[in-house]
Parts: structure tokens; C-alpha cells; sequence
């Protein structure tokens, strides 16, 4: 199996994507990666490849990744591949029964003529298909070239959406995300552990924010909230992990000034602390996992991840987020006040839903979502020709030793 990715940067659908990879492979079957790009800036972060921590769990499990190279400011997939770039993709796909496609974006790619023929598996993350430039294009395109063998949704709200956007209902199956349950789990020392190294104190409540730096994450409604709440609460505190979730970020730094306005002391208690390596860590420190998104939501992975390590999740009506916190956790309006009263009222309750989220660990394991994604790419590949398995290409540099996590940095 050949999955190919746009390229490695921090965010949800790229976690589920690798781990479902990882799993599969460790039931028995053989997969490689190919990522069009070698480096990505997003959320106002210069992301390279080999410095991802999905890059170096895929690597570590002996998983083969590669890159057409493409970095930040190359051509668009709009604009056409080179055919150094087309020859490396065949010879990537010449030994694969099944292409995985990470979302619609690579199908760009996949789409060039000359290319091998083999039914491609496309994974879809979001619910507002019409809001992603050329990608849905790409995507009836290769609907109607018959390239596409089956459309891999992680959300209800994900097949009803891309069915209204014209993709044949045959072709979408709804597998939800799922997580590693001995990971993500409440845990006392992990909550005592990251809470000590922040300063703050074992009762205080803790709300955590765990989104990429992106308009549709609505990132200055979060921070309203937060001034709301912090206003209410003198001993809390706010975590804001992700790709922009730093001080480097300008545009974070206005949509602080914004939001706090006057009362720019209450930043004291806000810790942005980037990307993360150790969520499980943040959110077993967490009293509650909050969501302020506006659009483009499927199944988030920060609420099935809070969740599963005690966390209450409070989220707005998006994608399937009613479905996830019903009996675990509150939904609140896009509105501020409403957001804050919520996280107040979830602390208060928490011991309340401890019982619903303990009980609802088996539908969000990690077993049950990728026992799915092996029955359906098994079902593909049964009705495809099989290719040959050459020995991928080596990367072209060794792995570099993973970076120490940085310290915690308070706005």
C-alpha cells in the first residue's frame, strides 16, 4: 500500500492518517509513504518533513518515506508536475496493489496521465468539501475517471456533505477517528507532572485549546472566551497548543491584544505552548478540552484525545461534535459568554461525566478504527491486479535526532 500525503505538517488528519498506516502495517500488511512536499509553511510555521513527529513515528516503525521535494513557494499542483517528479511518483506506485490518499489534495497528482492505474483509497477530514480551492474538483475528476475505489469519511457530517456535493453514495463509508487508549488515559502523575511544570496549582481548573493556528479553528472567539472566563476564575489557566500557538506568531499576538484589550494581565495565566509531542501529558492536565470552531469540523481529534484522558469536552456545533460530547460534555453558540458559563459549568460537573466518558472508551479505540480501515482497503485490493514489492528508494538523508521539547512560553 502507497499513501501519499501533500506533505507533513501539525494537524489532526495527518495524526489519525499516520497511525492508521502504522496499524495497518503492524497486522501484516506493507506500506510506504509518499509526501509531495519536502517542507510546508503553515499557521506561520516553516514545517519540514523530517522534523514532524508523524515523519518520525512512520520512520521508527520502519515505514518508507519519501518526498517529490517540493518545498515552500514551488509551483502549485495546479500548475503542473515535472517529470522528474512524474517518474518518481510511478515508480512509487509501480509496487503498490493500493493507493491511499491523504484527503483530496494529492489527487492533483494522482490525476497526471501516464501514470500507473491502481484503485485509490481517499481519506476525507473535513465537512465543507466546497472550501478547499481546486481539491474537489481533483476529487470528481478522478470520481469520473474511475480512479476512485471508495472514499474513506471519518464523520457522518463528512459523507453527507461530500454526497451533497455530488460523490456517489456508494463510494463514501464513515469509519471514525479513533485513538490509542493506552495513551490517552486519565493519569494522576501526568496531570501532577505537566501542571508542576507550569506553575499551576493542583486545584486550580485548566482549560486547553489544541487546534492549528486557522481561520476556521476561530482562534479570536477562543480568546474572548478565555478573558471571560480567566475574569470568573482568579486561580485558572489556559493552554493553547499547535502549529501558530506561540508568540513568533503576529497574528496570534494581535488576536491577543484584541481579545484582552486592557485587562492584558490575564495573559499571565495563558501558556502558549506550540506543537506538542505529548498530548496525552496536556491533557491529562486538563479539566476541560474546548473546541471554538466555525467551520470545516468533521471529527476533531483534540475532543476524542481530551476526552479519553478525562478532559470534559466543550465544543460549538460543527461537523460531528454534537454526536462526540453528547452525555460527555457541553455544546455552547459561537458566542463568547456562552462559551465561558460553559466551561464553568463543565469543572463543575466533571465528576458528573467521568462515568459516560469512562464507559465510552471502546468507541473511540484506536483497535476498532483501523480493524475497519483493513477490512475495506483488503475489499479494494481483492478486486485490483497485484503489483510486485521493490525495495523502496532510501532517503536521501540520515534521520535527524529529535529535537528536546521546549519549554512551555507564557504570552
Amino acid at each position: 500500500m502507497l499513501s501519499i500525503y501533500e506533505g507533513f505538517f501539525s494537524g489532526g488528519a495527518r495524526i489519525v492518517h499516520s497511525d492508521v498506516v502504522m496499524g495497518l502495517q503492524e497486522g501484516g500488511q506493507l506500506h510506504s509513504v509518499l509526501s509531495l512536499n519536502g517542507e510546508m509553511y503553515r499557521e506561520a510555521t516553516r514545517q519540514r518533513m523530517e522534523d514532524d513527529v508523524c515523519f518520525r513515528s512512520l520512520t521508527g516503525a520502519g515505514i518508507p518515506v519519501t518526498s517529490l521535494g517540493r518545498g515552500h513557494g514551488a509551483p502549485d499542483v495546479v500548475d503542473g508536475f515535472t517529470g522528474p517528479e512524474l517518474a518518481a511518483t510511478a515508480r512509487a506506485m509501480a509496487g503498490a496493489d493500493v493507493i491511499l490518499s491523504l484527503k483530496e489534495q494529492p489527487l492533483g497528482l494522482l490525476n497526471q496521465a501516464g501514470l500507473p492505474r491502481r484503485p485509490v483509497v481517499v481519506c476525507l477530514h473535513r465537512s465543507d468539501p466546497e472550501n478547499q480551492g481546486p481539491a474537489l474538483d481533483e476529487l470528481r475528476t478522478a470520481v469520473a475517471d474511475g480512479r476512485i475505489a471508495a472514499a474513506v469519511c471519518c464523520a457522518e457530517s463528512t459523507r453527507a456533505a461530500y454526497a451533497a456535493a455530488g460523490i456517489p453514495a456508494e463510494l463514501l463509508h464513515v469509519i471514525p477517528n479513533g485513538v490509542d487508549l493506552l495513551r490517552f488515559r486519565p493519569d494522576h502523575f501526568r496531570r501532577t507532572l505537566l501542571r508542576t511544570s507550569l506553575g499551576v496549582p493542583a486545584e486550580a481548573p485548566v482549560i486547553v485549546f489544541a487546534a492549528r493556528y486557522a481561520g476556521m479553528k476561530n482562534v479570536p472567539l477562543f480568546l474572548r472566551a478565555a478573558r471571560a472566563w480567566l475574569r470568573r476564575h482568579p486561580e485558572g489557566r489556559v493552554l493553547m497548543c499547535g502549529a501558530g500557538m506561540t508568540r513568533a506568531n503576529a497574528g496570534l499576538r494581535e488576536d491577543m491584544a484584541a481579545a484582552f484589550g486592557d485587562e492584558a494581565a490575564l495573559t499571565d495565566r495563558v501558556a502558549l505552548l506550540g506543537v506538542r509531542d505529548d498530548m496525552e501529558v496536556v491533557y491529562a492536565a486538563a479539566d476541560v478540552v474546548s473546541l471554538t470552531s466555525s467551520s470545516g469540523e468533521a471529527a476533531p481529534l483534540s475532543l476524542i484525545e481530551g476526552m479519553m484522558c478525562g478532559a470534559v469536552p466543550v465544543a460549538t456545533d460543527v461537523g460531528d461534535c454534537a454526536s462526540i460530547v453528547a452525555g460527555h460534555g457541553l455544546l455552547t453558540p459561537l458566542d463568547a459568554e456562552a462559551v465561558a458559563r460553559a466551561w464553568s459549568e463543565a469543572v463543575e460537573r466533571r465528576d458528573e461525566f467521568t462515568p459516560a466518558l469512562t464507559l465510552s472508551r471502546e468507541r473511540f479505540s484506536r483497535t476498532r478504527m483501523i480493524a475497519a480501515y483493513a477490512t475495506l482497503i483488503e475489499r479494494v485490493r481483492g478486486g485490483a491486479p497485484q503489483a510486485t514489492h521493490p525495495t523502496p528508494d532510501p532517503l536521501p538523508e540520515p534521520l535527524p535526532e529529535p529535537l528536546p521539547e521546549p519549554l512551555p512560553e507564557p504570552f
